[in-house]
C-alpha cells in the first residue's frame, strides 16, 4: 500500500474530489481526518469512509476555527504526512455586474483559506511531507463570467511554488493537481444528457467528464513516494483540455 501509516488531512473532504481521495487514501493505509461545513454530509461521510476517518466540522477562512481544528487535530493524529487542502467554492463574477463581495468572498475562500490552511498545518507536517492545492483547468484556461474563480485558482500554482522554495529545507514537497471537468456536486445534478454537460464534454480530448475516483488517483500520485521527486508542478487532469483545446470531438467534425 503507498500510504501505510501516514496520516492526512483533506479539507472539503465531505464530498466530490475530496471524499474519493480520502476513501483511495484509507485504502492505501492512511489514516485520514476530512473537514467540511455540513454536519450531515460529514456524517455521511464517515459512514462511507469507515473507522480510519476522523471527520471536523470547521470553517478553514475562520481564524478561531481554524486554531481549534489544527488543536483537535494535534491532539487526535499527532502529526501530519499529507495535507491535501481541496476546500473550495465555484461562483459568477461577470464582468461589469459584480460586487466586491461577492468576488472577495470566493479569493478568500479558495486562495486565502487554502494558505491558511497549510500555514496552520506546517507546526504538524513532518519534514519529507507532501503538501497538494486543489486548482483546476480555468486557472489556465479563460472562462467568461468565472474572473474570481479563476484568479484563485492561477493564485493556487503561484502560491504552491513559492511554498515548495520556502518548505524544500525540509524536504517537503508542494504540488497542484489541476481538474478539468468532473462530476462532483459543484455541477448540480450530473445529468449526462444534459445539453450543458453535452457541451462541455464535447470540448474535452477524451470527449467526457473525468471521475471523482479519478482525480483522487493523481493526488495519491502527488501524495506517495511515487512521486518524491516531483516538486513545485502542477499536474493536469483534465483530459487533455489545457493541453489540446481543440483536441475534443466538437471540433474533430
Amino acid at each position: 500500500m503507498k500510504l501505510e501509516g501516514k496520516k492526512a488531512l483533506i479539507t472539503g473532504g465531505n464530498s466530490g474530489i475530496g471524499l474519493a481521495t480520502a476513501k483511495l487514501f484509507i485504502q492505501e493505509g492512511a489514516q485520514v481526518a476530512i473537514t467540511g461545513r455540513n454536519q450531515k454530509t460529514l456524517d455521511k461521510a464517515i459512514q462511507y469512509l469507515g473507522p480510519k476517518a476522523t471527520a471536523y466540522r470547521a470553517d478553514v477562512t475562520d481564524s478561531a476555527a481554524r486554531k481549534d481544528l489544527f488543536a483537535r487535530i494535534a491532539k487526535d493524529f499527532g502529526h501530519l504526512d499529507i495535507v491535501f487542502a481541496n476546500a473550495g467554492i465555484a461562483g459568477q463574477t461577470k464582468a461589469g455586474s459584480t460586487d466586491e463581495a461577492t468576488f472577495e468572498n470566493i479569493i478568500r475562500i479558495n486562495l486565502t483559506g487554502a494558505f491558511f490552511t497549510v500555514e496552520s498545518a506546517l507546526p504538524l507536517l513532518k519534514d519529507g511531507s507532501s503538501i497538494i492545492f486543489n486548482g483546476s483547468v480555468i486557472g489556465t484556461l479563460g472562462q467568461s463570467g468565472y474572473a474570481a474563480y479563476a484568479a484563485s485558482k492561477a493564485g493556487l500554482r503561484a502560491l504552491s511554488r513559492s511554498l515548495a522554495a520556502d518548505l524544500a529545507p525540509r524536504n517537503i514537497r508542494v504540488n497542484v493537481v489541476a481538474p478539468g471537468a468532473t462530476k462532483t456536486p459543484i455541477w448540480g445534478p450530473a445529468d449526462e444528457n444534459s445539453p450543458l454537460v453535452k457541451a462541455i464534454a464535447s470540448t474535452v480530448p477524451l470527449g467526457r467528464f473525468g471521475e471523482p475516483e479519478e482525480q483522487a488517483k493523481a493526488v495519491l500520485f502527488l501524495a506517495s513516494d511515487d512521486s518524491s521527486y516531483v516538486n513545485a508542478i502542477e499536474l493536469f487532469a483534465d483530459g487533455g483540455a489545457s493541453g489540446t483545446p481543440f483536441g475534443g470531438p466538437a471540433f474533430r467534425q
